[in-house]
Protein backbone atom coordinates (compact mmCIF):
# COMPACT_ATOMS: atom_id res chain seq x y z
CA UNK A 1 0.00 0.00 0.00
CA UNK A 2 1.36 3.43 -0.90
CA UNK A 3 1.94 6.17 1.61
CA UNK A 4 -0.32 9.24 1.85
CA UNK A 5 0.83 12.00 -0.47
CA UNK A 6 3.14 14.65 0.89
CA UNK A 7 2.24 18.26 0.02
CA UNK A 8 5.01 18.29 -2.60
CA UNK A 9 3.69 14.97 -3.92
CA UNK A 10 0.29 16.59 -4.39
CA UNK A 11 1.92 19.53 -6.18
CA UNK A 12 3.68 17.12 -8.54
CA UNK A 13 0.43 15.20 -9.15
CA UNK A 14 -1.43 18.42 -10.03
CA UNK A 15 1.41 19.56 -12.30
CA UNK A 16 1.46 16.18 -14.08
CA UNK A 17 -2.30 16.27 -14.67
CA UNK A 18 -2.23 19.88 -15.85
CA UNK A 19 0.67 19.19 -18.22
CA UNK A 20 -1.13 16.18 -19.73
CA UNK A 21 -4.45 18.01 -20.04
CA UNK A 22 -2.88 20.92 -21.89
CA UNK A 23 -0.93 18.49 -24.12
CA UNK A 24 -4.24 16.88 -25.04
CA UNK A 25 -5.78 20.28 -25.76
CA UNK A 26 -2.83 21.22 -27.94
CA UNK A 27 -3.06 17.92 -29.86
CA UNK A 28 -6.77 18.49 -30.51
CA UNK A 29 -6.00 22.07 -31.51
CA UNK A 30 -3.34 20.90 -33.97
CA UNK A 31 -5.76 18.37 -35.46
CA UNK A 32 -8.34 21.10 -35.95
CA UNK A 33 -5.74 23.45 -37.41
CA UNK A 34 -4.25 21.01 -39.91
CA UNK A 35 -7.30 18.77 -40.34
CA UNK A 36 -10.56 19.35 -42.13
CA UNK A 37 -11.64 22.31 -39.99
CA UNK A 38 -8.55 24.48 -40.70
CA UNK A 39 -9.19 26.48 -37.53
CA UNK A 40 -6.21 27.53 -35.39
CA UNK A 41 -8.16 28.74 -32.34
CA UNK A 42 -7.30 25.60 -30.35
CA UNK A 43 -3.58 26.11 -30.93
CA UNK A 44 -3.85 29.80 -30.01
CA UNK A 45 -5.52 28.85 -26.74
CA UNK A 46 -3.68 25.68 -25.74
CA UNK A 47 -0.23 26.63 -27.07
CA UNK A 48 0.47 29.24 -24.37
CA UNK A 49 -1.40 27.21 -21.74
CA UNK A 50 0.74 24.19 -22.48
CA UNK A 51 3.89 26.31 -22.41
CA UNK A 52 2.99 27.52 -18.93
CA UNK A 53 1.99 24.01 -17.80
CA UNK A 54 5.26 22.56 -19.10
CA UNK A 55 7.33 25.11 -17.20
CA UNK A 56 5.20 24.62 -14.08
CA UNK A 57 5.72 20.85 -14.35
CA UNK A 58 9.51 21.22 -14.69
CA UNK A 59 9.70 23.52 -11.64
CA UNK A 60 7.33 21.28 -9.63
CA UNK A 61 9.42 18.24 -10.57
CA UNK A 62 12.66 19.89 -9.47
CA UNK A 63 11.17 21.10 -6.17
CA UNK A 64 9.51 17.76 -5.45
CA UNK A 65 12.69 15.82 -6.27
CA UNK A 66 14.68 17.98 -3.88
CA UNK A 67 12.12 18.05 -1.08
CA UNK A 68 11.24 14.34 -1.22
CA UNK A 69 14.83 13.27 -1.96
CA UNK A 70 14.12 11.37 -5.14
CA UNK A 71 16.87 9.21 -6.61
CA UNK A 72 18.52 10.65 -9.72
CA UNK A 73 16.75 8.18 -12.04
CA UNK A 74 13.30 9.26 -10.82
CA UNK A 75 14.09 12.92 -11.41
CA UNK A 76 15.43 12.19 -14.88
CA UNK A 77 12.39 10.06 -15.78
CA UNK A 78 10.00 12.73 -14.52
CA UNK A 79 11.69 15.40 -16.62
CA UNK A 80 11.78 13.18 -19.72
CA UNK A 81 8.09 12.32 -19.25
CA UNK A 82 7.12 15.89 -20.10
CA UNK A 83 8.39 15.57 -23.68
CA UNK A 84 6.10 12.92 -25.25
CA UNK A 85 2.37 13.63 -25.02
CA UNK A 86 0.38 12.37 -22.03
CA UNK A 87 3.21 10.46 -20.31
CA UNK A 88 3.22 12.51 -17.10
CA UNK A 89 -0.03 10.96 -15.81
CA UNK A 90 1.03 7.29 -15.98
CA UNK A 91 4.40 8.29 -14.51
CA UNK A 92 2.67 10.10 -11.64
CA UNK A 93 0.49 7.03 -11.02
CA UNK A 94 3.58 4.80 -10.94
CA UNK A 95 5.46 7.19 -8.64
CA UNK A 96 2.43 7.25 -6.35
CA UNK A 97 2.28 3.43 -6.34
CA UNK A 98 5.97 2.99 -5.49
CA UNK A 99 5.83 5.64 -2.76
CA UNK A 100 7.89 8.44 -4.30
CA UNK A 101 5.16 11.02 -3.70
CA UNK A 102 4.71 10.27 -0.01
CA UNK A 103 6.75 11.34 2.98
CA UNK A 104 10.19 9.72 2.90
CA UNK A 105 11.32 7.87 5.98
Amino acid sequence: MSRPLAPMGRLFAVAALLEAFTWLGLLVGMYLKYGPAANDLGVKIFGPLHGFAFLFYVVATALTALRLRWPWWATLLALLAAVPPLVTVPLEMWFRRIGLLGHRA
